[in-house]
């Protein structure tokens, strides 16, 4: 089993059979588990050692710990070797000689041994020392020691562990890179781990530079969210928002700020009082160890920065020392003053938590002081400093949440609201404030937290008004997770309070969308009186050219802002307007991200109208950006992994899109998260259709519609029926699918978007081959068709293979290049290769790649155009370059569009005509 977020590091670790990886990283990263990890499953021999602060100044005692398990088999080493050995260790020469007088391993004296670097000396030829009685020879030494672990590997492969480099002593380090540095081909490796900083760079570990490392870099947002999934006691709400932040990627955080978390009970009220989490005495140790040896006006000035990491002013000499040693950095100076970086953020909350609760007071109060002109700051430090209710703190707090939500910090802007809430003398206030903070999280994604902020205003009133406003909150951050049936009850009892119909109503529709469920659909409408964006969420086909005339009169209503934006992008989307979609998105994400961040849950729809319109690259950095860390909710995670299944089916990752795909499908139930569902299997469609596996390909497509041929979902299933036909004619399930193409055409007669009508033309022709002509001509005669320029490429191959087997070649050719050069465009492998195998069928030769085209890729992808070249897969490659897979293949999607190639079985020839082989 391998570690949440370390499955390339764990690969590399499991991998080693032979010579030296060092693994870096900061207290924490998991190098120690990862040293287990690989000790645990070697198969032969595992010898250890493990720095020690307090032995890392006895020479040799790494050494001997290392060696102390096959003492006896030093009795194989020629004599010199033996007795230099044994005799760093401290151990007699008649150790292991089977008389009565062999010493035990316990007895090892190791404090007598030489001071460090005392090892340049007059030796003999052979090696042996020349002083008589004086400390070993390190050259005889490295030898013994490299002489005992190759005997070792013969009888079994060995494996060194070597933890805490920085710790294990000098002596100890220099034999073990002598030896490691001679390791040959055989069943010999050195796995070792060295703080970052402190590591094979230099310093204490200098014997260790040049060996290969991997560096273990913090968890990402998504392996951080499942670590934290994984605890006894997951944190939610507002709680795992701050672990998430405070932990910086580090698992031991992750874990021990859980840990503490579950004890001291998850979200319990109170909980946005301080925005530091206490570590736990473990973290205090690895993250605080240094603090008291620091000066006292060091550690004074380091509870204002720990408080506050921009109150630097004045107190950077008195931070000097904390600076030396390295536990912060000072940065700035300029026009936007000094700032302390702390190394971690753990430190940080590890030298606040460690002063008494009446010195972090006073610390606010004086920070508080010195900040009039910063209301902000101002009001933080004086929440911070309260003990008890106060009504100027919390609207100061209150007015904070408003400026942070126009900057798009709704992490902060919930947090300031939940503590204005709770230094609230007053019931209605304190309610107030807990549903604003519960309408600030909803863009946080957190369902938890917005639930528990309604139950505590629920349980401070009965005001209708602001009942109803709890129920449309928790309604909406249900929109995007796999309870539609509670988000629809709660938006539609919102929506009865008249004030906040529209806006219940949109979000209901959001909801019925993503379920996909008739009764939803009708039960919104019939509430949606003429709302033309809630007419089109719910029924996108009716009167689609009406919503479509709407549509740049709402936008110029919207007034630049972009949460309108994004609902009206997401509403030409669904009208088939893709164009318009991809502009009203591009602008409206533009316009939020100059203001802050985006709210979790808004990229799919984005991600989806860049699909469509060729932008594949952008498409599935929506996906990912939109994947909502294990917070809670499913479906979003599905939605993004569905998304990022098509791009990557498209892209040519088939594998990696099965992969997504599945995963999509196991989030959600496909029966009640249809949408979902059903783009999830086009999408594995897809990655069928690349393979050229037209079997799967019809299984997954048929599944975007019922026995009966009526439409799973009432949107999403459409833009499937072209594919369901040509994957029906190569496995002769062409009446079937026709009988499913009409009845769509049927439902969409009144009005069918240019799309629509696109696509049936296309699947017409393909099954009819004897009538296709003019569906050909009609298709690629739409004068919108250029908004999905990948369909357009497709109808055009359909076209040509139809004209070369009649034999109209000339014709076939010229919409083959047309078709070929979209595909390259696009990135399209899989659709490339069939193209240029039509074109050799119609007599064309592609043009070779250019082979300085390797000039323009960078060393790393030059490197790995060349292992990919010999045959390796891109988890063989990953392995050898310490990178991931999936890192290993986005290097391979950038660079073959440059190389002119579309398969890996042309690099080997490009590489020799290179010359760089």
């Amino acid at each position: 089993m391998t570690m949440v977020g370390r499955e390339s590091e764990s690969a590399a670790v499991l991998g080693l059979t032979s010579g030296v990886l060092i693994l870096t990283g900061e207290p924490g990263a998991g190098k120690s588990t990862l040293l287990g990890l690989a000790a645990d499953r070697h198969p032969g021999r595992v010898l250890r050692m493990t720095g020690s602060e307090s032995e890392a100044n006895l020479t040799f005692a790494g050494l001997h710990q290392l060696l102390r398990p096959v003492l006896a088999e030093t009795a194989r080493l020629p004599a010199r070797q033996r007795s230099a050995l044994l005799g760093a260790m401290g151990l007699g020469d008649d150790f292991g000689g089977g008389g009565s007088g062999q010493a035990e391993p316990g007895d090892a004296h190791l404090g007598e041994a030489e001071p460090d670097g005392a090892h340049l000396r007059e030796t003999d030829p052979d090696g042996a020392d020349t002083r008589r009685g004086g400390p070993p020879d390190r050259l005889l030494l490295g030898v013994a020691l490299l002489t005992l672990l190759s005997d070792l590997a013969r009888q079994s492969p060995v494996l060194v562990v070597a933890d805490d480099l920085q710790w294990i002593d000098a002596g100890s380090l220099e034999l073990l890179a002598f030896a490691a540095r001679r390791i040959g081909d055989e069943p010999l490796a050195v796995l070792a781990g060295a703080r970052a900083g402190e590591g094979a760079r230099g310093g204490a570990t200098a014997p260790f530079s040049g060996f290969p490392l991997l560096t273990l870099d913090p968890l990402d947002a998504t392996a951080a969210g499942l670590l934290l999934d994984r605890q006894p006691y997951p944190p939610t709400g507002s709680r795992r928002l701050r672990i998430l932040d405070q932990a910086a990627g580090n698992p031991l955080a992750l874990i021990e700020l859980a840990r503490a978390n579950g004890a001291c009970g998850a979200d319990s009220p109170g909980s946005a009082d301080g925005e530091l989490l206490p570590p736990t005495d473990r973290l205090m140790r690895v993250f605080a160890a240094d603090l008291e040896a620091l000066p006292e006006a060091t550690r004074q000035a380091l509870l204002l920065v720990a408080a506050d990491d921009r109150a630097v002013a004045g107190r950077v000499e008195a931070l000097a020392p904390a600076e030396a040693a390295g536990l912060l950095r000072i940065t700035g100076g300029g026009r936007d003053g000094w700032r302390a970086r702390f190394r971690h953020p753990l430190i940080r909350s590890a030298i606040y938590h460690s002063a008494p609760l009446a010195a972090r007071r006073q610390a606010h109060r004086d920070l508080a002081t010195l900040l009039g002109a910063e209301p902000d700051r101002r009001a933080w430090h004086l929440a911070a400093a309260a003990e008890g209710p106060d009504e100027e703190i919390a609207a100061a707090l209150e007015e904070s949440a408003a400026r942070a939500r126009e900057r798009g910090g709704y992490t902060a802007a919930t947090t300031a609201l939940e503590r204005a809430a709770e230094l609230s003398p007053g019931r209605r206030d304190r309610a107030r404030r807990l549903v604003a903070a519960a309408g600030a999280a909803v863009s946080t994604g957190q369902p938890h937290w917005v639930r528990r902020l309604a139950a505590q205003a629920a349980a401070l009133t009965d005001d209708p008004e602001l009942s109803a406003e709890a129920s449309l909150r928790v309604g909406q951050v249900l929109t995007l997770s796999t309870e539609h049936d509670t988000a629809m009850s709660l938006l539609l009892r919102a929506a009865e309070d008249s004030k906040l119909r529209r806006v219940a109503l949109s979000s209901a529709a959001v909801a019925g969308f993503y379920a996909g469920d008739e009764a939803y659909r009708a039960a919104v409408r019939a509430r949606a009186h003429d709302d033309p964006w809630t007419l089109a969420v719910t029924d996108p086909t009716a009167h689609r050219s009406q919503r479509v005339a709407a549509i740049p009169a709402l936008v110029e209503r919207a007034d630049g802002d972009p949460a309108r934006l994004i609902s009206l992008g997401a509403m030409a989307w669904l009208l088939d307007e893709t164009a318009l979609a991809v502009r009203i998105f591009d602008d409206a994400l533009h316009r939020w991200r100059l203001g802050g961040s985006l709210p979790i849950g808004l990229g799919c729809s984005a991600g989806w109208s860049y699909l469509d319109h060729g932008r594949w690259a952008q498409a599935r950095t929506a996906a990912v950006n939109t994947n909502s860390a294990g917070a809670g909710l499913p479906h979003l995670d599905a939605a993004a992994r569905s998304l990022e299944a098509a791009a990557l089916a498209l892209t040519g990752r088939t594998d990696e899109a099965r992969s997504a795909g599945s995963a999509a499908l196991s989030l959600v139930d496909p029966h009640r998260s249809r949408a979902v569902a059903v783009r999830a299997r086009w999408a594995l469609g897809m990655a069928a259709v690349a393979d050229g596996d037209h079997v799967g390909a019809y299984e997954q497509f048929r599944l975007l519609f019922t026995a009966d041929g009526d439409p799973v979902h009432y949107a999403c299933s459409y833009p499937g029926v072209a594919e369901l036909a040509a994957a029906a004619v190569r496995t002769g399930h062409g009446a079937e699918a026709a009988a499913i193409v009409e009845r769509t055409a049927e439902r969409l007669a009144d009005d069918p978007s240019p799309r629509m009508r696109i696509l049936i033309h296309r699947a017409r022709a393909l099954l009819e081959p004897s009538r296709a002509e003019p569906h050909f001509t009609a298709a690629l005669a739409e004068p919108a068709g250029g908004q999905w320029p990948f369909e357009r490429a497709q109808i055009l191959l359909d076209h040509a293979e139809w004209l070369r087997r009649r034999h109209r070649i000339t014709e076939a050719r010229h919409q083959l290049n047309t078709a070929l050069e979209s595909f390259r465009r696009l990135g399209a492998p899989s659709w490339i290769d069939r193209t240029q195998a039509e074109l050799r069928a119609a007599g064309v030769e592609s043009a070779p790649a250019d082979p300085d085209a390797l000039t323009s890729l960078s060393p790393q992808q030059q490197h790995i155009i060349r292992l990919a070249a010999q045959g390796l897969s891109n988890r063989e490659i990953g392995e050898r370059l310490f990178l991931s897979p999936r890192t290993v293949g986005s290097h391979l999607y950038r660079s073959f569009p440059k190389l002119g190639v579309t398969a890996r079985s042309q690099l080997r020839d490009l590489i020799e005509a290179s010359g760089r082989s």
